[in-house]
């Protein structure tokens, strides 16, 4: 507010002028708000010039209310020059200023080149004294495009004027309220409004009280502005639902690209899964292969045990004379027995371990196939839920022909209205022809009472009149409702347009969706090819595990036979040691009568035991049995 008074001031010592006191008092009023009321003060020419200019750059107010401020034509052109470039101002009351043909002018320039002012009153002024003046007003309104309300009331407007109006309001398309009450516009001015707002598609409200203009006329303009109002209407509801079906369709592609996007992450993620799976899988197999070797390994350490066994047991055969060397081939034995037991029984921890290891397989290979079932789970139902979305647009489409259905009957029913309406004058004609027929008998009788007849005759003809006006005012009416079924006609075949358009639309959508629908099954059957050819590979990866099983089972069933030769050999050993054991004992009684030459014996005996000990030692760790210590 600061700032717009500076101006003012600046812009008056420029000029060389006296600031008007009113108007600075009155910007000195005005505190925070975006409204100029300079009403009732006498504005002039000099100060309607710089507020003008001053009011060309301005952005702080919106409304200016110059009511009464006795404007010259002069001071009024200035003032209307000015706001020509202004941006801001949205509504602008000049009532009671007798602004005539240069106003008039002004304004019409005012509303060629401004583009945001929405509401003019101009109530108590002159404009339609001077027909040129108001002729550029009314071109002015015909080329504005944000005019929206007008107030011309009591501005002396007659039927010439009534008419420069009709034709700026046909070529108008966004004037909305227009307010004409007391002027002279008069029957042939109504008629002509009649006519352009019979055209004019956006005016929606008319004031046309105290112009002297039939009651008739006012009611067809009422029914036309209702016709705009309910057209309007179906404007503003045709475009929310397209606003609506737009914004569907948008959150749709949304969505199914969101679903797409989704659906290729989780392939990508399955297919990484069954990588890692295969990868373990390849690992798993190498580890299970070095197994096998290694029992390999552990079969062939067995039979060189076997063999080095029966080296052993001939050696104790050619032996069983020596008594020492048997002892301690004895003795030998049983810890070669022993660690033949341990290394037994680690071979069968190690095969549980491995028989532990192929049901982890198996629970891993299970656990796979549920992730599969329940990522086909998740496809099934997302494609259910697109079957639930296409079936909501289904019905929103049948919704639509619907409406099509009931503007349908409402063109029936106007066609049904026109039939009456055409039906009256043919029962207007009956009874003419009845009342001519009554005449003629009237005439035939006439011949006795001259008088009589002739004021039967007056009578009858201004019934004939009557008669006559009222098949005009039926005519009249037949029209209007022609031009309205005309109307009503072009509005539905506006609107068959539409819903033709919204039905293309539709039809777009549904090959989009068909497309996608394509594409989604490509994607379900590229899926289910990488998952039969998964599941494939853990067959084969299955059979190779229950090969390798009856593998193990087989070797399994060989280490039980080893184990019972092992035992069978231990039984045969411990008879042979019963059967040393008395031997020795015979011996020993045999040794206890020749002393001095088992002393001897003794001597040469355990010499060459240790001999043969140390032979067997070497033996022993030079062969593989001294090398080998079976892995876990």
């Amino acid at each position: 507010m600061e700032d717009f008074r500076r101006a003012y001031l600046r812009l008056c010592k420029e000029a060389g002028l006296e600031p008007q006191e009113s108007v600075l008092v009155q910007l000195q009023a005005v505190t925070g708000g975006t409204r100029l009321d300079l009403s009732g003060q006498s504005l002039t020419v000099e100060s309607c010039a710089v507020l003008g200019r001053t009011l060309q750059k301005d952005t702080l107010f919106t409304e200016l209310v110059l009511q009464d401020c006795m404007l010259s034509e002069e001071g009024a052109k200035l003032f209307l020059n000015g706001l020509c470039s202004n941006t801001t101002v949205r509504a602008l009351d000049l009532k009671g200023n007798n602004l005539r043909g240069a106003g008039a002018e002004a304004l019409g320039k005012l509303l060629v080149r401004n583009k945001t002012l929405r509401r003019l009153v101009l109530e108590w002024n002159a404009l339609g004294m001077w027909e040129e003046g108001f002729s550029i007003f009314c071109e002015g309104l015909a080329s504005n495009s944000c005019l929206t309300q007008l107030d011309l009331r009591n501005n002396q407007i007659n039927h010439q004027g009534a008419a420069e109006l009709a034709l700026a309001l046909k070529r108008n398309s966004v004037l909305e309220e227009l307010d004409l009450r007391w002027n002279n516009i008069g029957l042939l001015g109504g008629r002509s409004l009649l006519d352009a707002l019979q055209q004019n598609r956006t005016v929606l409200q008319v004031e046309m009280a105290g112009n002297n203009i039939p009651s008739d006329i006012l009611r067809a303009i009422e029914q036309s502005m209702e016709h705009n109002a309910d057209r309007q209407s179906a404007l503003r509801e045709s475009r929310s639902r397209t606003q609506v079906l737009s914004k569907e369709i948008q959150n749709l592609k949304v969505e199914k690209g969101r679903q797409f996007v989704s659906l290729m992450e989780t392939i990508d993620k399955q297919r990484e899964e069954m990588g890692r799976s295969s990868r373990n899988s390849s690992m798993r197999l190498g580890q299970l292969q070095e197994a096998l070797h290694e029992r390999k390994s552990a079969v062939n350490s067995l039979t060189a045990k076997l063999q080095m066994t029966e080296a052993a047991l001939a050696l104790s055969e050619q032996k069983v004379n020596n008594l020492g060397d048997l002892l301690t081939r004895l003795k030998l034995e049983k810890t070669e027995l022993m660690d033949r037991h341990g290394s037994s029984a680690k071979n069968l921890i190690y095969l549980d371990e491995s028989d532990r290891r192929c049901t982890a397989q198996q629970d891993q290979i299970f656990e796979l196939k549920q992730e599969l079932t329940n990522s086909t789970g998740e496809l099934k139902l997302r494609l259910a839920q697109a079957e639930e979305r296409l079936d909501m647009e289904k019905r929103r489409s049948k919704q639509a022909l619907e409406d099509m259905d009931s503007l349908r009957q409402k063109e029936v029913n106007l066609h049904e209205y026109v039939e009456s309406a055409f039906g009256q004058p043919v029962v207007l004609v009956q009874e003419l022809s009845r009342v001519k027929a009554a005449m003629v008998t009237e005439r035939a009788q006439a011949e006795e009472e001259l008088g009589k007849v002739r004021t039967q005759v007056r009578l009858e003809e201004q019934h004939l009149s009557s008669m006559e006006e009222k098949l005009r005012s039926a005519r009249q009416s037949r029209d209007e409702a022609q031009s309205h079924c005309a109307q009503q006609k072009q509005t539905i075949t506006e609107l068959h347009a539409r819903v033709g358009q919204q039905s293309i639309e539709m039809d777009a959508l549904r090959r989009r969706i068909d497309e996608l629908q394509q594409d989604l099954a490509g994607k379900e059957q590229e899926k289910m090819a990488e998952v039969t050819r998964v599941r494939v590979e853990l067959q084969e990866q299955i059979g190779h595990l229950q090969a390798e099983r009856t593998a193990q089972s087989g070797l399994k069933e060989k280490i039980a036979a080893l184990e019972r030769e092992m035992k069978a050999l231990g039984a045969s050993h411990r008879e042979a040691l019963l059967d040393k054991e008395s031997e020795i004992s015979s011996l020993l009684e045999r040794l206890r009568m020749k002393e001095g030459e088992i002393q001897r014996m003794r001597e040469d005996e355990a010499q060459r035991a240790s001999f043969l000990q140390n032979a067997i030692l070497t033996y022993v760790q030079g062969s593989p049995l001294g090398h080998y210590s079976p892995k876990k």
